[in-house]
């Protein structure tokens, strides 16, 4: 199988209007920027960008019904304004394995209103003391950062994240276990 950078995978989607969902997973970007994706993808609530060596998202489009931006192990460090400015929509952003260092390259983010997911996996900004109070002072509009809410409960499916809930049948069953004993 012969390895597709984004430009030439993307020319390949023939009704750009129908599409929804739109997976660029490890395709190339030359030149590190989003390439082939036009506002012709008027219908896109996900776009995922993972391991495609971006290092900017300024030729990101107006995606106005974007809900889902996926940007994980990429080689980004900010510029993020484009996103508060092109997708106003956006409820979940990862962007995990990036070079974000400081916690003022994220403060683009404050303009995004429906924000309520935000993954940071992996980027120098986690190593900062009082990360996590730090950035939910920033982005208020956050329900979760790195899967955990403020008080470090876990998302679940139901919240559109991937992380998963712990088996509470199977607590039940030990709990009755010990007390059967």
């Amino acid at each position: 199988m012969t390895r597709h950078d984004v430009a030439t995978t993307v020319e390949q989607e023939m009704r750009r209007y129908l599409v929804q969902e739109l997976f660029l997973d490890n395709c190339r970007s030359s030149e590190g920027k989003i390439e082939g994706i036009t506002d012709e993808f008027s219908n896109l609530e996900l776009l995922s960008l993972i391991n495609v060596g971006l290092t900017s998202v300024a030729d990101l489009p107006k995606l106005d019904k974007l809900k889902k931006l996926e940007l994980s192990d990429n080689r980004i460090s900010g510029g993020l304004e484009v996103l508060a400015e092109r997708l106003v929509n956006l409820t979940h952003l990862n962007l995990s394995g990036n070079k974000f260092k400081d916690i003022s390259t994220l403060e683009p983010l404050k303009k995004l209103p429906q924000l309520k997911s935000l993954d940071l996996f992996n980027c120098e900004v986690t190593n900062l003391a009082d990360y996590r109070e730090s950035i939910f002072k920033l982005l208020p509009q956050l329900t979760y950062l790195d899967g955990y809410d403020i008080d470090d409960c876990e998302a679940s499916d139901s919240d559109g994240d991937v992380v998963e809930d712990e088996d509470e049948e199977g607590e039940d069953e030990d709990d009755e276990e010990d007390g059967g004993q």
